[in-house]
């Protein structure tokens, strides 16, 4: 540690220097206490991390309902179908159990004529084994001519002996959708099947399927581009101790994957989605999404928790004004939407407008400086997390405000979210892709997936029909 001078030695120039640079080095402490305040104090709650990095220290949970104007009860709603197990009409196997013997004087009813009886019925498994089948392409000579002519095996039998199409379904269901490592994949079978399947012949079926779906994805992909909105996201994940990025664009209706080595804008380009799609595009404001697309509308539900931060380590009003608010249009928006079909009146949305232009308009002076931070350090100003998260409020209000104007377009970004989660749980289950080649199988495969549940199709049905070479061209 660098001791002081001595001070009665010092001139009155060299104290009022001193005095100076210990200003300057107590302001760029200052400062740097903050930012590790900042950092400590995020967390899921209030912030754009991820659940798994809050540890044991978990923020408690906050409502953003307003238990007020809450009319429904937690839990299942009247009229809401239940799922009880129904009896079948037409049971498969039927044993009928009689009585030996009278309850009451113990005579034998061997010879007795049946009544009635009651019936009851149990859902159950049947052996679970692989069936074999034999093919046998016969060969046949001419009658006229002597030649010899062999049938032809059917298109998907292609060795002396192999699996089947479904067969490979499942192992790829298990593999990419139930997320099974190899290793498991391997087990399952060998216990319920009593089959011993090696890792190379999961590698081999989830090829195959990547092969047959790429007819698939550039439909989908397609789809996505002639849309009229559109939900990005990305989230890096590591490749052979590389980092990688995963690209998502998706809507209620379909999925599209990417891998890329690049987040922005190259990656972007090269996965040549963005750059043709012409709509409404949402997202969570990565400067490079705005060079695409017509509209842009900002995820509402980071800037929620951004403003949750802001008054937890900040204590500004007008952060609590803008959350409250922002939270009142969306009500009053799926409100008004869900009764009429049309957006707010004109008049609300003045109201509205103007309310979200004053309340940023006196968080100006709510006691937001400008952070210098490093002292005499040339550059830009270092400004704090409250005003940077201020001025892309005002300066990005219509998109921030879009969903106001228009009912159709989402108050938040969680379609894509909840589309690029699988790959955060794949990183929990198996850690990193050993290779490129593992993460476009993933890539491809979960967009199929994915899209197959958003439109209420069977997944392992519709593997198994890739698997067969008739991959579903799902459309939005």
């Amino acid at each position: 540690m660098e001791q002081l001078p001595d001070l009665t030695k010092l001139t009155e120039a060299e104290k009022d220097q001193l005095i100076l640079e210990q200003a300057t080095l107590i302001q760029l402490l200052m400062h740097k206490i903050k930012q590790l305040e900042e950092r400590l104090s995020k967390n899921s709650g209030n912030s754009s991390k991820p659940p798994s990095s809050d540890g044991f220290n978990k923020p408690d949970p906050k409502s953003r309902r307003n238990k007020n104007k809450q009319k429904k009860k937690v839990g299942g709603q009247k009229g809401h179908p239940g799922t009880t197990l129904k009896r079948a009409e037409n049971p498969d196997v039927i044993t009928d159990h009689d009585p030996v013997c009278c309850w009451f004087c113990s005579c034998s009813l061997s010879n007795a004529n049946r009544l009635d009886y009651e019936g009851r019925q149990v859902y159950d498994l049947p052996a679970l084994d692989f069936k074999i089948t034999e093919h046998r392409a016969y060969k046949k000579s001419c009658g006229n001519c002597g030649v010899i002519t062999k049938a032809d095996f059917p298109s998907d039998v292609t060795q002396s002996v192999q699996y089947g199409a479904k067969a490979k379904g499942l192992m790829v269901y298990m593999h990419q959708y139930q997320l099974l490592p190899f290793d498991r994949n391997r087990e399952f079978f060998s216990d319920v099947f009593n089959q011993n399947i090696s890792v190379a012949t999961i590698i081999s079926a989830s090829e195959k399927s990547y092969v047959n779906l790429e007819v698939s994805e550039n439909h989908i992909k397609q789809q996505l581009i002639n849309g009229k909105l559109l939900h990005a996201d990305e989230t890096g994940f590591r490749v052979n101790k590389s980092l990688f990025w995963m690209h998502v664009a998706s809507t209620s209706k379909l999925t599209f994957y990417a891998s890329h080595k690049k987040r922005g804008g190259e990656a972007m380009n090269e996965i040549d989605l963005l750059t043709k799609f012409n709509g409404i595009l949402v997202h969570d404001h990565l400067k490079s999404y705005f060079q695409y697309a017509g509209q842009h509308s900002l995820c509402n539900a980071h800037h929620l928790r951004e403003l949750t931060f802001v008054q937890e380590n900040y204590k500004h009003k007008w952060a609590e004004k803008i959350e409250k608010l922002l939270i009142n249009i969306k009500h009053a928006v799926e409100s008004h939407y869900e009764k009429t079909g049309d957006a707010l009146p004109d008049k609300k949305l003045k109201r509205y407008w103007n309310r979200y232009v004053n309340i940023l308009h006196e968080g100006s002076s709510d006691e937001c400086p400008r952070n210098h931070g490093d002292g005499e350090k040339k550059g830009r100003v270092k400004q704090t997390t409250a005003r940077n998260l201020l001025e892309r409020l005002r300066k990005f209000d219509q998109c921030v405000l879009a969903f106001m104007y228009d009912p159709t377009i989402p108050f938040d970004n969680n379609q894509a979210e909840r589309d690029i989660r699988m790959m955060k749980v794949q990183q929990k289950i198996s850690g990193c892709f050993r290779t490129a080649d593992g993460i476009k199988r993933f890539c491809r495969i979960r967009g199929y997936i994915s899209t197959a549940k958003k439109q209420s199709v069977s997944v392992l049905g519709a593997l198994q029909r890739a698997m067969k070479g008739q991959a579903i061209l799902f459309n939005a």
